[in-house]
Protein backbone atom coordinates (compact mmCIF):
# COMPACT_ATOMS: atom_id res chain seq x y z
CA UNK A 1 0.00 0.00 0.00
CA UNK A 2 2.66 2.29 0.53
CA UNK A 3 4.05 1.94 -2.99
CA UNK A 4 0.50 2.17 -4.29
CA UNK A 5 0.51 5.49 -2.22
CA UNK A 6 3.35 7.23 -4.19
CA UNK A 7 2.26 6.29 -7.17
CA UNK A 8 -1.05 8.01 -6.61
CA UNK A 9 0.65 10.81 -4.53
CA UNK A 10 3.16 12.08 -7.06
CA UNK A 11 0.74 12.94 -10.26
CA UNK A 12 -1.84 14.55 -7.76
CA UNK A 13 0.55 16.41 -5.84
CA UNK A 14 1.99 17.92 -9.60
CA UNK A 15 -1.97 18.32 -10.16
CA UNK A 16 -2.80 19.88 -7.40
CA UNK A 17 0.43 22.49 -7.64
CA UNK A 18 -2.64 25.84 -8.85
CA UNK A 19 -3.99 24.71 -5.79
CA UNK A 20 -1.56 24.55 -3.45
CA UNK A 21 -0.39 28.01 -4.29
CA UNK A 22 -3.50 29.21 -3.78
CA UNK A 23 -4.13 27.44 -0.50
CA UNK A 24 -0.03 28.79 0.72
CA UNK A 25 -1.73 32.37 -0.32
CA UNK A 26 -4.77 32.16 1.78
CA UNK A 27 -3.63 30.82 4.95
CA UNK A 28 -0.70 33.35 4.78
CA UNK A 29 -3.05 36.07 3.97
CA UNK A 30 -4.79 35.45 7.28
CA UNK A 31 -2.17 34.43 9.17
CA UNK A 32 -0.18 37.35 8.70
CA UNK A 33 -2.51 40.30 7.49
CA UNK A 34 -5.74 39.59 9.17
CA UNK A 35 -3.54 38.96 12.49
CA UNK A 36 -1.98 42.58 12.01
CA UNK A 37 -5.09 43.73 11.70
CA UNK A 38 -7.13 42.30 14.41
CA UNK A 39 -3.44 42.87 17.05
CA UNK A 40 -2.94 39.18 17.16
CA UNK A 41 0.22 36.91 17.57
CA UNK A 42 0.88 35.53 14.34
CA UNK A 43 3.17 32.91 15.33
CA UNK A 44 0.01 31.36 18.02
CA UNK A 45 -1.60 30.92 14.42
CA UNK A 46 1.45 28.74 13.18
CA UNK A 47 1.17 26.67 16.29
CA UNK A 48 -2.71 25.87 15.80
CA UNK A 49 -2.14 25.36 12.32
CA UNK A 50 0.69 22.53 12.83
CA UNK A 51 -1.49 21.01 15.66
CA UNK A 52 -4.64 21.05 13.10
CA UNK A 53 -2.73 19.08 10.71
CA UNK A 54 -1.23 16.43 13.30
CA UNK A 55 -4.75 15.51 14.15
CA UNK A 56 -6.23 15.49 10.77
CA UNK A 57 -3.23 12.97 10.07
CA UNK A 58 -4.02 11.22 13.07
CA UNK A 59 -0.81 11.82 14.66
CA UNK A 60 -2.49 13.45 17.88
CA UNK A 61 -6.46 13.48 18.75
CA UNK A 62 -6.94 17.21 19.34
CA UNK A 63 -11.10 17.57 18.58
CA UNK A 64 -10.62 21.18 20.78
CA UNK A 65 -8.06 22.16 18.49
CA UNK A 66 -9.71 21.29 15.25
CA UNK A 67 -13.03 23.44 17.01
CA UNK A 68 -11.33 26.46 17.71
CA UNK A 69 -9.12 26.75 14.31
CA UNK A 70 -12.45 26.26 12.80
CA UNK A 71 -13.86 29.30 14.44
CA UNK A 72 -10.71 31.54 13.70
CA UNK A 73 -10.89 34.44 11.36
CA UNK A 74 -7.00 34.73 11.47
CA UNK A 75 -6.67 31.05 9.50
CA UNK A 76 -8.08 29.31 6.98
CA UNK A 77 -8.75 25.87 7.10
CA UNK A 78 -9.74 26.05 3.59
CA UNK A 79 -5.91 27.28 2.41
CA UNK A 80 -4.32 24.45 4.55
CA UNK A 81 -7.14 21.17 3.15
CA UNK A 82 -5.48 22.80 -0.54
CA UNK A 83 -2.27 23.06 0.78
CA UNK A 84 -2.28 19.12 2.02
CA UNK A 85 -4.75 17.60 0.64
CA UNK A 86 -2.48 15.27 -1.67
CA UNK A 87 -0.38 14.18 1.39
CA UNK A 88 -3.58 13.61 3.47
CA UNK A 89 -5.15 10.98 0.26
CA UNK A 90 -1.24 9.64 0.67
CA UNK A 91 -1.62 9.35 4.36
CA UNK A 92 -5.22 7.26 4.31
CA UNK A 93 -4.01 4.84 1.51
CA UNK A 94 -0.83 3.92 3.44
CA UNK A 95 -1.71 4.27 6.89
CA UNK A 96 1.43 6.43 7.53
CA UNK A 97 2.60 9.82 6.83
CA UNK A 98 5.35 10.70 5.01
CA UNK A 99 7.19 14.17 3.92
CA UNK A 100 4.99 16.80 6.26
CA UNK A 101 3.82 16.33 8.96
CA UNK A 102 6.57 13.58 10.13
CA UNK A 103 8.27 12.29 13.34
CA UNK A 104 11.93 12.23 12.53
CA UNK A 105 14.31 10.01 14.82
CA UNK A 106 15.17 12.47 17.86
CA UNK A 107 17.90 14.58 17.04
CA UNK A 108 16.96 14.12 13.55
CA UNK A 109 14.56 17.19 13.29
CA UNK A 110 14.66 19.83 10.72
CA UNK A 111 13.43 23.16 11.51
CA UNK A 112 10.40 22.23 9.51
CA UNK A 113 9.31 19.81 11.97
CA UNK A 114 9.35 22.22 14.86
CA UNK A 115 5.87 22.66 15.75
CA UNK A 116 5.23 18.80 15.03
CA UNK A 117 7.98 17.32 16.75
CA UNK A 118 8.08 19.81 19.68
CA UNK A 119 4.21 19.32 20.42
CA UNK A 120 5.06 15.82 20.73
CA UNK A 121 7.82 16.18 23.37
CA UNK A 122 6.14 18.43 25.58
CA UNK A 123 2.68 15.98 25.53
CA UNK A 124 4.99 13.69 26.36
CA UNK A 125 6.42 15.17 29.70
CA UNK A 126 3.16 16.82 30.15
CA UNK A 127 1.13 13.90 30.20
CA UNK A 128 3.50 11.81 33.02
CA UNK A 129 3.87 15.66 34.97
CA UNK A 130 -0.12 15.64 35.38
CA UNK A 131 -0.08 12.97 37.19
CA UNK A 132 1.92 14.44 40.20
CA UNK A 133 0.62 18.08 40.16
CA UNK A 134 -2.38 20.05 41.24
CA UNK A 135 -2.41 23.34 38.90
CA UNK A 136 -1.42 23.50 35.25
CA UNK A 137 -0.29 27.31 34.26
CA UNK A 138 -0.16 28.07 30.64
CA UNK A 139 1.89 30.86 30.33
CA UNK A 140 1.18 32.99 27.04
CA UNK A 141 -1.30 30.39 26.40
CA UNK A 142 -1.83 31.54 23.05
CA UNK A 143 -4.27 29.49 21.20
CA UNK A 144 -3.05 25.91 23.41
CA UNK A 145 -5.97 23.59 24.04
CA UNK A 146 -4.05 21.14 26.32
CA UNK A 147 -6.30 22.25 28.89
CA UNK A 148 -9.93 21.36 27.29
CA UNK A 149 -9.26 17.84 26.06
CA UNK A 150 -7.22 14.89 27.81
CA UNK A 151 -5.75 16.64 30.40
CA UNK A 152 -8.86 18.23 31.39
CA UNK A 153 -9.58 16.63 35.28
CA UNK A 154 -11.58 17.31 38.44
CA UNK A 155 -8.59 17.23 41.10
CA UNK A 156 -6.56 19.44 38.64
CA UNK A 157 -6.98 23.74 39.02
CA UNK A 158 -6.29 25.52 35.22
CA UNK A 159 -5.10 28.57 34.62
CA UNK A 160 -4.56 30.65 31.24
CA UNK A 161 -2.09 33.84 31.06
CA UNK A 162 -1.91 35.88 28.19
CA UNK A 163 -2.17 39.55 26.68
CA UNK A 164 -5.50 41.04 27.21
CA UNK A 165 -6.54 41.67 23.45
CA UNK A 166 -5.24 37.83 22.85
CA UNK A 167 -7.20 36.49 25.62
CA UNK A 168 -9.95 38.32 24.85
CA UNK A 169 -9.59 37.12 21.24
CA UNK A 170 -9.77 32.90 22.39
CA UNK A 171 -12.63 33.64 24.50
CA UNK A 172 -14.95 34.71 22.30
CA UNK A 173 -13.87 32.06 19.80
CA UNK A 174 -14.11 29.65 22.51
CA UNK A 175 -17.64 30.90 22.85
CA UNK A 176 -18.77 30.61 19.52
CA UNK A 177 -17.01 26.83 18.96
CA UNK A 178 -18.96 26.01 22.18
CA UNK A 179 -16.28 24.47 23.89
CA UNK A 180 -16.38 24.28 27.62
CA UNK A 181 -13.85 26.40 29.24
CA UNK A 182 -15.44 27.14 33.06
CA UNK A 183 -13.02 25.16 34.52
CA UNK A 184 -10.09 27.43 33.32
CA UNK A 185 -9.12 30.32 35.21
CA UNK A 186 -7.94 33.28 32.28
CA UNK A 187 -5.50 35.55 33.79
CA UNK A 188 -5.24 38.63 32.00
CA UNK A 189 -1.75 40.35 31.92
CA UNK A 190 -0.68 43.31 30.57
CA UNK A 191 3.00 42.57 30.23
CA UNK A 192 4.44 45.76 30.26
CA UNK A 193 2.58 46.96 33.23
CA UNK A 194 2.07 44.48 35.55
CA UNK A 195 3.72 41.29 37.14
CA UNK A 196 2.37 38.47 35.93
CA UNK A 197 3.20 36.81 39.10
CA UNK A 198 0.99 38.75 41.49
CA UNK A 199 -2.24 38.61 39.06
CA UNK A 200 -1.55 34.41 38.88
CA UNK A 201 -2.04 34.78 42.89
CA UNK A 202 -4.97 37.50 42.71
CA UNK A 203 -6.68 34.53 40.45
CA UNK A 204 -6.64 32.08 43.21
CA UNK A 205 -3.21 30.25 42.26
CA UNK A 206 -2.32 28.22 45.59
CA UNK A 207 1.53 28.38 46.06
CA UNK A 208 1.34 25.61 48.40
CA UNK A 209 0.46 23.04 45.66
CA UNK A 210 2.39 21.43 42.87
CA UNK A 211 2.32 23.06 39.71
CA UNK A 212 3.29 22.25 36.18
CA UNK A 213 4.52 25.88 34.39
CA UNK A 214 4.28 25.38 30.79
CA UNK A 215 6.18 27.37 29.09
CA UNK A 216 5.94 26.55 25.32
CA UNK A 217 7.30 29.19 21.98
CA UNK A 218 7.71 32.11 24.44
CA UNK A 219 11.30 32.33 25.38
CA UNK A 220 12.31 33.23 22.05
CA UNK A 221 10.90 36.44 22.15
CA UNK A 222 12.32 37.71 24.90
CA UNK A 223 15.22 39.06 26.33
CA UNK A 224 17.70 37.21 28.72
CA UNK A 225 16.97 39.53 31.37
CA UNK A 226 13.05 38.61 30.80
CA UNK A 227 13.75 35.04 30.95
CA UNK A 228 15.87 35.22 33.54
CA UNK A 229 13.17 36.91 36.01
CA UNK A 230 10.57 35.07 34.94
CA UNK A 231 12.34 31.64 35.75
CA UNK A 232 13.22 33.78 39.29
CA UNK A 233 9.58 34.62 39.77
CA UNK A 234 8.64 30.88 39.37
CA UNK A 235 10.82 29.29 41.66
CA UNK A 236 10.09 31.81 44.46
CA UNK A 237 6.37 30.68 43.99
CA UNK A 238 6.50 26.96 43.15
CA UNK A 239 6.55 24.69 46.04
CA UNK A 240 8.89 21.83 45.66
CA UNK A 241 8.39 18.93 43.65
CA UNK A 242 6.69 21.85 40.78
CA UNK A 243 8.01 21.66 37.19
CA UNK A 244 8.83 24.50 34.15
CA UNK A 245 8.57 23.15 30.96
CA UNK A 246 9.87 25.12 28.52
CA UNK A 247 11.42 25.52 24.73
CA UNK A 248 15.04 27.12 24.75
CA UNK A 249 16.71 27.88 21.49
CA UNK A 250 19.86 28.05 20.26
CA UNK A 251 21.56 31.36 18.81
CA UNK A 252 21.71 29.87 15.68
CA UNK A 253 18.14 29.93 15.67
CA UNK A 254 17.74 33.21 16.99
CA UNK A 255 20.06 34.34 14.37
CA UNK A 256 18.11 33.12 11.08
CA UNK A 257 14.60 34.49 12.52
CA UNK A 258 16.30 38.01 12.84
CA UNK A 259 17.21 38.58 9.70
CA UNK A 260 15.85 38.38 5.96
CA UNK A 261 12.43 37.49 5.18
CA UNK A 262 12.22 36.17 8.30
CA UNK A 263 12.69 39.46 10.08
CA UNK A 264 10.38 40.85 8.14
CA UNK A 265 7.29 38.66 7.93
CA UNK A 266 7.78 38.39 12.24
CA UNK A 267 7.84 42.53 11.93
CA UNK A 268 4.10 42.63 10.59
CA UNK A 269 2.77 41.30 13.58
CA UNK A 270 5.68 43.12 16.06
CA UNK A 271 7.08 40.22 16.83
CA UNK A 272 10.97 39.65 17.48
CA UNK A 273 13.59 36.99 18.57
CA UNK A 274 15.66 37.29 21.03
CA UNK A 275 16.88 35.18 23.68
CA UNK A 276 18.86 31.84 22.87
CA UNK A 277 21.97 29.97 23.86
CA UNK A 278 24.95 28.75 22.31
CA UNK A 279 24.21 25.42 21.60
CA UNK A 280 27.19 24.82 19.19
CA UNK A 281 29.18 22.57 20.93
CA UNK A 282 28.64 21.18 25.21
CA UNK A 283 24.72 21.69 24.25
CA UNK A 284 24.57 19.54 27.72
CA UNK A 285 26.56 21.88 29.71
CA UNK A 286 25.61 24.85 28.43
CA UNK A 287 21.40 24.01 29.08
CA UNK A 288 22.62 22.63 32.85
CA UNK A 289 24.53 25.35 33.59
CA UNK A 290 21.49 27.99 32.62
CA UNK A 291 19.02 26.31 34.46
CA UNK A 292 21.55 25.48 37.55
CA UNK A 293 22.15 29.30 37.41
CA UNK A 294 18.50 29.72 38.59
CA UNK A 295 18.58 27.51 41.27
CA UNK A 296 16.49 24.24 38.84
CA UNK A 297 17.50 21.15 37.90
CA UNK A 298 17.05 19.33 34.38
CA UNK A 299 14.79 16.77 34.39
CA UNK A 300 13.83 15.05 30.62
CA UNK A 301 15.25 17.29 27.83
CA UNK A 302 14.75 17.14 23.85
CA UNK A 303 17.07 18.18 22.14
CA UNK A 304 15.91 18.88 18.36
CA UNK A 305 18.37 18.77 15.61
CA UNK A 306 21.16 17.15 17.80
CA UNK A 307 22.70 15.47 15.15
CA UNK A 308 23.74 18.29 12.88
CA UNK A 309 27.26 19.59 12.41
CA UNK A 310 26.05 22.99 13.63
CA UNK A 311 24.17 21.37 16.57
CA UNK A 312 20.63 21.67 17.95
CA UNK A 313 18.17 24.39 17.07
CA UNK A 314 16.01 23.67 20.31
CA UNK A 315 15.45 22.08 23.39
CA UNK A 316 12.22 21.02 25.19
CA UNK A 317 13.71 21.03 28.63
CA UNK A 318 11.50 19.89 32.40
CA UNK A 319 13.23 22.19 34.86
CA UNK A 320 12.93 20.72 38.06
CA UNK A 321 12.25 22.64 41.37
CA UNK A 322 13.35 21.53 44.51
Amino acid sequence: MNILSWIIYVPLQILFLPAVILGVSLVGYKQIVVSKKLGLSMTAIEVINGRWTMHIFGMRKDEATASLAAALPNTSLFGLWLTLFPLWVKYKISGRVAVYPRVPELGSESIVDLIVARTLYFDRVIERAMEQVDQLVVMGAGYDMRAYEKLRRNNVAFFELDQPSVQAHKLATLKSSDIVFEHVTFVSVDFANENAIDKLIESGFDKSKKTLFLWEGVTLYLSQAEVRKTMRDIRNIATAGSVLLADIYAERFIEFGGKGSSKKTLERTDEGVDFGLNFSSKHEQTLSEFVKSESMSVGERFFLGEKSDKGPFVVVVEMLID
